[in-house]
């Protein structure tokens, strides 16, 4: 039978195992299946890491028992899983059987499409989210805020997963990676760089690394050890040559980008879990064209604490801070405390989360068109007055 017991020498420890993961397997100990760590998905079986005695093996497990049609409840590289290795189908190679998923932690949590009321679950159970950010092209502070917002709104609205109990959300840490800062040879260049990302990431740690020269990979790796941790960011990031700096061997295929655009060739095609030889695991995904809000309104207060903070000043507690009187936010841009692209982006992710809440929440689409009308009510009465005034 599986010890459940926690401890410093468990098999599964440097896989992130702990007391609560313990807690959560309760309810399936004593039925011959064990824990284990979904590594890799792959069409309707994964691989999972499980213990072998004082040590661990890897086994591919088929998902068809916990396969259902919402995405947000599909088994994720990250997630813990019940796994049955009684019953595998040894003819097809496979050893083993998903029961159930343990409740996630935290996931990472992406809208599929604009046209569409559907999450993409990246990753779960991450402690970091890494958010890389390739400095051969402009730096991008809006592509950083959104995935800032992302990475702070927690689990996603994520309710309990089949077959477990209820889990409390809780957001994973980001942290902000500037790649390839070996092409910015200036150092008073680079560090205006960081400073910029800095300003769109309050409070959040901002490096810069080389995975070619070795600059900032050792700062990285006390960043992330005993942890797991997911890299996140578009093609040509430079996130599978990043893995392969921090493993410390060649797991992820790299290759160059595109001369023409300069766009990466997802060259990592799955999420991959690698565990890292100083503690701690990390996971691998694949490039990102797009990254669309879902369900973010706590991480978009929490990226933009400042423009929230300075609305409760307003006169009114409903501003739009666009031009009503006694507005903080206007004032602060005025002056120059607030940058006004700050509040552009804010502006523009929120709308993009309202929308996307709205197509599941009738309360959020009553709130949409009483607040539209009231423009165009306003509109009317300001076109009438200028008329009038003509006249």
């Amino acid at each position: 039978m599986f010890d459940l017991t926690f401890s410093a020498a468990h098999p599964l420890t440097a896989y992130g195992w702990d007391d609560g993961f313990a807690e959560s397997f309760l309810p399936f100990a004593g039925q011959g299946f064990v824990p284990g760590r979904i590594v890799r998905v792959d069409r309707g079986r994964v691989d999972v890491v499980v213990p072998d005695g004082d040590g661990i093996r890897t086994v591919l497990a088929d998902t068809a028992l916990v396969a259902t049609s919402d995405p947000m409840r599909v088994p994720c590289t990250g997630d813990w899983a019940v796994i049955d290795l009684e019953n595998g189908r040894g003819g097809d190679q496979i050893d083993g059987v998903v029961r159930a998923l343990l409740p996630r932690r935290t996931a990472f949590v992406r809208s599929t499409s604009s046209k569409r009321s559907e999450g993409q679950v990246l990753a779960t159970n991450i402690d970091t989210i890494v958010i890389c950010v390739s400095l051969a092209d402009p730096l991008d502070l809006g592509r950083i805020e959104r995935f800032l917002a992302l990475a702070m709104s927690g689990a996603g609205g994520q309710g309990p997963l089949p077959g477990a109990a209820p889990s409390p959300e809780s957001g994973a840490q980001p942290l902000v990676v500037l790649t390839k800062a070996d092409l910015v040879p200036d150092p008073a260049g680079l560090a205006h760089l960081v400073a910029d990302a800095a300003t769109a990431a309050p409070g959040v740690q901002v490096l810069a690394v080389s995975a070619a020269t070795g600059d900032g990979i050792e700062a990285l790796t006390a960043a992330l050890a005993g942890r797991t941790s997911a890299l996140l960011g578009q093609s040509g990031a430079g996130k599978s040559t990043l893995a392969n700096a921090l493993v410390g061997t060649y797991v992820q295929e790299v290759q160059a980008i595109r001369d023409r655009d300069g766009k990466g060739r997802h060259t990592t095609t799955t999420r991959d879990l690698l565990a890292l030889p100083w503690g701690g695991v990390l996971i691998d995904t694949p490039g990102l064209r797009g990254v669309g809000m879902w369900d973010a309104g706590a991480g978009l207060a929490r990226t933009f604490a400042e423009v929230e903070e300075l609305a409760e000043e307003c006169r009114f507690p409903d501003c739009a801070h666009e031009s009503e009187p006694g507005c903080a936010v206007l004032a602060a841009i005025e002056s120059g405390a607030l940058p006004e692209r700050r509040l552009e982006s804010f502006r523009k992710l929120r709308r993009e989360n309202l929308r996307i809440v709205a197509k599941t929440d009738a309360r959020v689409r009553a709130e949409i068109r009483r607040d539209w009308k009231q423009k165009q009510a306003l509109g009317r009465h300001m076109g009438e007055r200028k008329r009038g005034s003509r006249r």
